[in-house]
């Protein structure tokens, strides 16, 4: 049968348009039949009316279905500045007053005698069980290895991006090599040469390209790359093995242990999450500024809206040096403890760090403990002054993580690779956190310590999860869980710093 279509014409009425494989139309019926003529144009005008009526109810759905959305969006706009106009109240932990909270808190804070945690006691959980079952490496030596990788071609990879990012290239891309049974090449990072065999594979950007659920052999290569085969270049790990003595050496008061903190609040970082810490509208003119230059036209796309109360609440705001200073206050590391503080340019240092300062005041950086011709080499090049910061944090008692990202995923698999399957990690619950720093009702330094203690010991169950793997299953990342495919390149007490030194 043939397919009558309905087409709206300029004036809005429907007209029938038929398919190109049915039948041809009836003929009109003739001007004479005018009975027939009005009773057609009747059924015609009631299809129209009952075409319109569909479109419009349509229409009103529609806006149904918006309205609500509108209205919650109208809700959200209310957190922040505008509610104070209207009369609303902020949602809880949508505004930051964390510097309110720590000149409430600091009286009790400074006089506080309670015992300091120890830091060669602060975890609790042991490895689990099915960490100790020891299986055997594969078969196989480094000769093996490499005979094993033949000549079907070359595999080049651009490791470009920050070092971490570069990491897990490399790590993948031996992988691959390993899958394609092809020889791996691997260019100096420093030149961008042009390789025009026709044998090449080339593919870039490398570093997510590989799934992480690959045979056993294949995820033993890229455990033996990650913790064996990667080393610093030699100037990198001679400062970095300098700048973990130094900290030891001031970090006496107790025992040569150190905290050591990646904490992401460089301006630009800052400007990205698009939140707001207490600056009012010089703040936000600033970070609007500062978005503009970086990233052109992203955050003004159409329908985007901000709303740095609603980034607040769901945790994705990074942490100030004095938010991560109450946080260790409060699960009882004391103003005796040596603090190392990895990052790259504070926003508005001089202001931020004071109070973190205050109550750490044994806090030192990689511009504290080198000396300007020390670091001269390395100036201007990111990913070697991150190396530098990735060293000394690795070898660290405890390392807290602000803000997710590569840095600090490798770092956490890393250190439960030295540690006996333990990351030894703070990761603290920032939706918790940034609810108890807004509460203005928050009735004692106590209750907020209480408060941090179970953070920290929820860290610390969180620390020694190993992941069930089944065979070809797993879905977390081998980097950050090496664990069990990892296991047979640990040597028995590799926690020093002397046999680890060679990254």
């Amino acid at each position: 049968m043939k397919t009558k279509t309905h087409h709206h014409n300029a004036n809005g009425y429907a007209s029938e348009s038929s398919g190109s494989n049915s039948p041809s139309p009836p003929p009109s019926p003739r001007r004479q039949y005018s009975s027939f003529n009005h009773s057609r144009r009747r059924v015609r005008s009631k299809c129209q009316s009952t075409l319109a009526g569909g479109i419009i109810f349509r229409r009103k759905l529609r806006y149904l279905l918006v309205l609500p959305l509108l209205y919650v969006s109208g809700l959200l706009m209310c957190v922040g500045p505008f509610s104070a106009l209207v009369g609303l109240s902020s949602p809880p932990g949508s505004v930051y007053r964390s510097r309110e909270t720590f000149q409430r808190l600091w009286p009790d804070i400074q006089f506080d005698n309670s015992t300091a945690i120890q830091l060669s006691s602060v975890w609790g959980h042991k490895p689990q069980r099915r960490l100790k079952e020891q299986k055997p490496c594969p078969n196989s030596t480094a000769q093996q290895q490499q005979e094993s990788l033949g000549s079907v071609g070359y595999l080049i990879v651009e490791a470009n991006g920050g070092l971490n990012q570069q990491r897990s290239a490399i790590c993948n891309a031996v992988a691959v090599a390993g899958l394609l049974n092809a020889i791996l090449v691997i260019p100096r990072f420093e030149f961008h040469n042009v390789w025009r065999d026709p044998r090449v594979i080339r593919i870039a950007p490398f570093a997510n390209r590989l799934a992480m659920n690959v045979p056993p052999h294949i995820q033993h290569l890229r455990c033996l790359v990650n913790y064996e085969a990667l080393r610093f270049s030699s100037p990198i790990s001679a400062l970095a093995k300098k700048l973990v003595n130094r900290m030891i050496e001031k970090s006496s008061r107790t025992g040569g242990k150190y905290v050591s903190v990646h904490l992401r609040f460089e301006e630009d970082m800052v400007a990205f999450s698009c939140c707001l810490y207490g600056g009012g509208e010089a703040e936000k003119i600033e970070m609007d500024s500062i978005r503009e230059k970086g990233w052109r036209l992203k955050f003004k796309q159409k329908g985007r809206v901000i709303l740095p109360g609603l980034n607040r609440i769901q945790g994705k705001c990074p942490l100030t040096p004095l938010e991560v200073g109450l946080m260790l206050r409060g699960m009882g590391f004391d103003n005796n403890t040596s603090i190392y503080l990895a990052s790259g340019k504070i926003y508005q240092a001089e202001k931020h760090l004071a109070p973190l300062l205050k109550m750490f005041p044994y806090l030192h950086t990689k511009e504290s403990l080198a000396s300007s011709e020390e670091l001269a080499p390395f100036e201007g090049y990111s990913s070697r002054l991150a190396a530098l910061d990735y060293t000394v944090c690795l070898f660290s008692e405890i390392f807290v993580t602000t803000q997710g990202g590569n840095f600090p995923h490798f770092l956490m698999g890393h250190r439960r690779f030295l540690y006996g399957g333990h990351a030894k990690t703070i990761k603290p619950d920032k939706r918790k956190l940034v609810l108890l720093l807004q509460d203005k009702d928050t009735s004692s330094w106590k209750g907020f310590k209480d408060e941090m203690q179970a953070m920290l010991a929820e860290s610390d169950r969180k620390g020694s999860i190993v992941p069930r793997v089944k065979k070809f299953n797993r879905k977390s990342s081998v980097y950050t869980y090496p664990f069990p495919e990892c296991r047979c390149l640990q040597k028995p007490q590799n926690t020093g710093i002397g046999s680890n030194m060679h990254l």
